[in-house]
């Protein structure tokens, strides 16, 4: 990126020397108008009178010529536009001022815009939201006033403008419709930076809202891009859009014939002894079935670790009920199966003449 950057400062050097070439060439050509003519019976004249200073004339107009030929080039006609003409000079001078437009929205949306908000209350995703619209809507201004300085006039383009919008439109139906979501969420504060989210198979938390995109980190710390339109178009699930408080669950089933109250007592204090458990409201201990192998509980724990770190916690909720039960002989029993054989007469095959041959 600071390659790209570099490269392109250098580009725009050389256009700034050929500009001012350019104004010098222009400069040496608002000259007197019979001037040309009178410099050439000037040099006849000094020719015939001096050989010497003939020479260093000659060499005077070769200079001249060439910035003649750089003024003409630059100023040679690409494109009629109505009564404009798009010329090469034009075009350095265009460039030169979206620069500037470029360079000056960013001045005033970081340097005065965002420290205006500094003292506001409103969401950080909402400040940078509206610091970006009205940063577009000043290049638009910036852009359209500098079409306006070279002289070229945008009526000239409607007709091309109409025909191109109307190919290009199909091409940048999703470009459009994540900028109108991204607007739509600045506006409706569905994610803010920060929240938790799960969207699109995207779990993580969201770093950056854009006009056209959001930033998700996963756990793993890998950075998603995530359309704007996902967030309009899909479910999404936000686990600190209100409250950062979340109950989780964690089944676990124990053997027939252990005591439920004690198991519920020992549930009950794996939660209290983690810190990371709210204390308000109080966890919970459901009795949920008589399963095929185990008796089956469910511990009920509320928390604000999932907005950062939920395996984390349900993690270490599993190893401190794993360590708890096998302090206390607490078994957590295997699949099992009953299998019954029935005595008798068990028919194997059939003989030839029909009779059935049996095995006891």
């Amino acid at each position: 990126m600071v390659t790209l950057m570099r490269g392109a400062g250098k580009f725009w050097i050389i256009l700034a020397i050929l500009l001012l070439w350019a104004g010098i060439s222009e400069a040496y050509g608002q000259g007197e108008p019979n001037g040309t003519q009178t410099a050439i019976a000037d040099q006849n004249q000094t020719a015939t009178a001096n050989p010497a200073e003939a020479d260093s004339v000659a060499g005077s107009d070769t200079d001249n010529g060439g910035l003649e030929l750089v003024k003409k080039i630059l100023t040679y006609p690409l494109i009629k536009m109505g009564d404009s003409s798009l010329t090469l000079q034009s075009l350095l001078i265009l460039g030169i001022l979206f620069v500037l437009v470029i360079v000056i929205e960013k001045i005033v949306r970081e340097r005065v815009i965002m420290r205006i908000f500094e003292k506001t209350d409103f969401p950080e995703s909402l400040e940078y939201g509206i610091a970006r619209i009205l940063g577009y809507i000043f290049m638009v201004i910036g852009f359209y006033t500098a079409f306006q300085v070279v002289g070229i006039d945008l009526s000239s383009l409607t007709i091309i403008a109409g025909g191109i919008s109307v190919g290009v439109g199909f091409g940048l139906q999703n470009i459009i419709n994540n900028f109108v979501s991204g607007i739509i969420i600045f506006a409706e504060q569905p994610i803010a930076i920060g929240d938790r989210i799960e969207v699109s198979g995207i779990a993580g938390r969201v770093v950056k809202i854009s006009l056209r995109s959001t930033m998700v980190v996963t756990s793993d710390n890998i950075t998603m891009i995530v359309p704007n339109g996902d967030f309009i178009s899909q479910t999404v699930t936000n686990w600190s859009y209100s409250d950062p408080k979340v109950r989780i669950r964690i089944s676990v089933g124990v053997a027939y014939g252990t005591d439920p109250r004690e198991v519920e007592k020992l549930l009950l204090e794996v939660a209290d002894e983690d810190a990371r458990t709210l204390k308000d409201p109080k966890p919970s201990v459901i009795f949920r079935a008589f399963g095929a192998s185990s008796l089956d509980f469910e511990l009920a724990a509320w928390t604000k670790e999932m907005t950062t770190r939920p395996t984390n916690y349900i993690s270490g909720m599993n190893f401190a009920i794993d360590k708890k039960f096998r302090e206390h002989d607490i078994e957590i029993p295997f699949p099992q199966r009953d299998l019954h054989i029935r005595s008798g007469v068990l028919e194997t095959k059939k003989a030839a003449n029909g009779k059935s041959v049996a095995a006891e």
